[in-house]
């Protein structure tokens, strides 16, 4: 037997009012930025507006029901607010403040007990609007940043969309009634349901924060500090992805080796912070030329690797001769670039995306950079071996 409306109401109040503390407190951890506090204030703003509507008829009406509404549909924008802050997105507070006196309004104006289907209507309106917008800033997350919890928050959003459309429309033809909690409590699945899913999707906005903090520390772990380029683990995870990808599409994979032509001497005699900045320069020219699909990499302390997917050694040689020669442009436009300026000697190797290791690629592009090095520098040489396939 399920518990009568009202008491559904206020557990799920009283649980909302929890969950939103635990955000709070999550907050306040300091490992998150202020996704959590906007998240932890909305449950608490629902879980105040539940209550509110729980306690219909033992507390005044101007509380329990134009009020209790107008602090939920605050903590329902709270929650679009803290999800499109996340993504990024333009704040723009004076549209929530809008939103909101545009539902308090009808709310207080619509307070007799005959209003209660046009209120219904009103709040059914508003959520699935709100429940659209924020299913669809999920699956942005989950497109852009690759969070399978944006997918997930979509996923608890979309089910409260039908079934307020449901709501409204049983509001809207007259088979709702006229009150909250009637006598047969016929509406009992409907709370239940929907009380289950606001619990669900406040666990879910703390996994977005979570799951995006365990991106970036793997992103810093994977990453050069300096450079932004990936370090020795990125770049092996890297190759482990794209030989993965191989047994879905295969395809040929080249890698360039390149080394930045006497560095160690210019950065002995114009200073380590000199050096820094050249190495930051190579890597935004480099990154400036590759496709979004490639891997820049630092090798070592001036070399660096390029991982090519689906790319053969004749256009990679093309890739290497233009990031030479935006590598060349912004020397030329650094006002503290050395007298006599950095080249790159880059050595190329082509292989099997599903079958060549790294360690084999990496020997064939080295011996193809000291042929570029014996030859004179500020060259492109692809590996023999690899020509002859």
């Amino acid at each position: 037997m399920l518990l009568d409306l009202r008491t559904i109401y206020l557990a799920g109040a009283l649980t909302c009012v929890i969950l939103g503390f635990v955000q709070l407190f999550a907050y306040a951890t300091g490992r998150f930025e202020r996704w959590p506090l906007w998240w932890g204030l909305s449950n608490i703003l629902i879980g105040l507006g539940l209550m509110g509507v729980g306690l219909r008829d033992i507390i005044p009406d101007i509380l329990s029901i134009p009020l209790a509404n107008t602090v939920s549909w605050t903590g329902y924008l709270l929650i679009l607010f803290g999800v499109r802050s996340f993504a990024g997105r333009p704040a723009r507070p004076l549209l929530y403040l809008v939103a909101i006196a545009a539902a308090a309004i009808p709310l207080f104006l619509w307070n007799e007990p005959e209003g209660f289907a046009k209120r219904v209507v009103l709040v059914a309106v508003l959520v699935m609007t709100c429940d659209l917008l924020l299913v669809r800033e999920g699956l942005l997350l989950w497109r852009r940043e690759r969070l399978a919890s944006g997918a997930i928050l979509a996923a608890l959003f979309a089910p409260t969309v039908v079934l307020f459309a449901i709501r409204g429309y049983l509001a809207a033809t007259g088979q709702l009634g006229t009150e909250l909690f009637p006598a047969d409590d016929a509406n009992q699945w409907v709370a239940a349901t929907g009380t289950t899913f606001l619990l669900l999707r406040g666990s879910a906005l703390l996994l977005l924060a979570a799951e995006r903090n365990r991106n970036m520390l793997v992103a810093i772990a994977q990453h050069d500090p300096l450079t932004g380029a990936m370090n020795r683990s990125g770049l092996e995870r890297a190759m482990a992805r794209i030989a993965a990808d191989a047994g879905r599409r295969p395809g040929r994979l080249t890698l360039l080796l390149i080394d930045l032509d006497h560095f160690k001497s210019l950065n002995d005699t114009h200073g380590h912070a000199a050096g820094d900045r050249i190495l930051q320069l190579f890597a935004e020219a480099a990154r400036s030329e590759l496709r979004a699909s490639d891997i820049l990499a630092r090798h070592g302390g001036d070399e660096f690797v390029a991982l090519l997917p689906h790319m053969s050694a004749k256009d990679a040689v093309r890739v290497a001769n233009r990031i030479r020669a935006a590598f060349a442009r912004a020397l030329a436009d650094w006002d503290g670039a050395p007298f006599r300026q950095p080249t790159l000697s880059i050595g190329v190797a082509e292989g099997e995306a599903g079958s060549d290791q790294l360690e084999t690629l990496l020997e064939h592009a080295d011996e193809a950079l000291y042929r570029s090095k014996r030859l004179g520098r500020d060259r492109v040489q692809v590996q023999i071996r690899a020509l002859a396939r």
